[in-house]
């Protein structure tokens, strides 16, 4: 018996954490950060990996939930049109000491709003589709997974675009702060 306590109190715990994950995560999403050329090019690959497996993780889930796929490309193309409206709402500050970026408050809530629903929902709807006399579906397809695909996807979309954006903008950043070489001051040494 105190062997199947151990898992349900794992669980318990991991489904307590996400509230004050999903709080922090906003947080840090707002914040003021310097852009940096290693992490944003780090989170380009990362979301566009993740993108292409969650892709292909789609493709292969419509065999068994109709519409999985057609979802995920609609919450993917959401998340770039957000990506780029994110892009466009960020408050930009250029110093010396380099490139610093707000994201839009209201932006990045909207998205953790559309997280916090899909995973709420998601819990209902699997509770519900547990309990009997559901009409023979997949407890998957009752829960609405297809749906939760296409938030995962808004979410997917909205920071590959968006880290793309802070890539491009900081190397814009720096191809103007160059001098051409013949305008640059020569140093002549003391005769």
């Amino acid at each position: 018996m105190p062997l199947l306590i151990v898992p349900v109190l794992v669980v318990l715990g991991i489904v307590a954490f996400i509230p004050i994950a999903l709080v922090q995560r906003y947080r840090m999403g707002v914040a003021r950060q310097r852009a940096r050329g290693w992490l944003a090019t780090i989170n380009v690959i990362g979301f566009g990996l993740s993108g292409v497996m969650f892709m292909v993780t789609a493709a292969m889930t419509t065999i068994w939930i109709h519409g999985a796929f057609a979802y995920t490309i609609g919450g993917l193309a959401t998340g770039y049109v957000l990506g780029l409206a994110g892009l466009w709402l960020t408050r930009w500050e250029s110093t010396p000491a380099g490139l610093y970026f707000t994201p839009n408050r209201w932006l990045v809530l909207g998205i953790m709003l559309v997280v916090t629903g899909r995973i709420l929902f998601g819990f209902w709807r699997a509770w519900h589709a547990w309990s009997p006399g559901v009409d023979h579906a997949s407890w998957a397809a009752a829960a609405g997974l297809a749906k939760s695909m296409a938030a995962g996807g808004v979410v997917l979309g909205y920071y590959f675009v968006y880290w793309i954006g802070v890539r491009a903008r900081l190397r814009s950043r720096r191809a103007s702060r160059k001098t051409p070489a013949t305008t640059r001051p020569r140093l002549i040494p003391p005769s």
